[in-house]
């Protein structure tokens, strides 16, 4: 299943002369993931209490998820190759996106009379993916970042609902059936993710069964 994330490799490309000059400066890895998540939560409180009163701000949704997509792809570069990997920064990496992506999703609230139900249950699957996803080296497989509705997709469907309402062009009744079939899609993500774990698993196992027999 397509997923934006497969557009991964040509974004690093595009960012790697940043990346290098911030090496230079002496930023570091963990420094990007930590700034980040502060600046996410502080955007999604300034959504939040904001934009009732001033809709516009709902276009800081849009802006931000692409500013905080090209920090994401930045710490793992920094970390990948300048040598930065640690246990730390694991932790951060995994944690401060799920807090983040959680803070901006839940901005949403400030739609009015939007249904609650539709964005928490939005919000706890989106964090259920990225579990799934992390579970893999538990197995023995990889971090699984299948799709159809991965952190990037997630992040184009909550830009995308931001900029419209800063527009004025849609209201509750079509947000919470976005945000529905969204989380939907992270089901089926879920579920391809565990699948995909599950196949390398045995995979390894078939490998391992015919090294022994040899």
């Amino acid at each position: 299943m397509a997923s934006i994330y497969a557009l991964k490799g040509r974004f690093q490309a595009l960012l790697r002369p940043l990346v290098r000059g911030l090496h230079a400066g002496g930023i570091t890895a963990n420094q990007v993931t930590t700034a980040a998540a502060v600046a996410s939560l502080a955007v999604a409180a300034l959504v939040f209490w904001g934009a009732p009163q001033r809709p516009w701000l709902f276009a800081l949704l849009p802006a931000w998820m692409f500013v905080r997509m090209a920090m994401n792809a930045i710490d793992g570069m920094l970390a990948r190759e300048f040598g930065q990997q640690s246990r730390l920064g694991a932790y951060l990496n995994e944690l401060c996106d799920v807090v983040s992506d959680s803070a901006l999703y839940l901005a949403l609230w400030a739609v009015a009379g939007l249904d609650p139900a539709a964005l928490i249950a939005f919000v706890l699957l989106a964090a259920l993916t990225e579990y799934a996803g992390v579970l893999g080296p538990m197995i023995g497989a990889p971090r699984r970042y299948d799709g159809p509705m991965g952190k990037s997709d997630r992040a184009f469907v909550v830009g995308l609902i931001g900029l419209l309402l800063a527009l004025g062009w849609i209201g509750a009744r079509v947000v919470e059936p976005m945000l529905m079939l969204a989380s939907a899609l992270c089901v089926w993500t879920v579920v391809r993710r565990v699948r995909a774990g599950l196949r390398h698993d045995a995979a390894q196992d078939a490998k391992q069964g015919q090294g022994e027999q040899s």
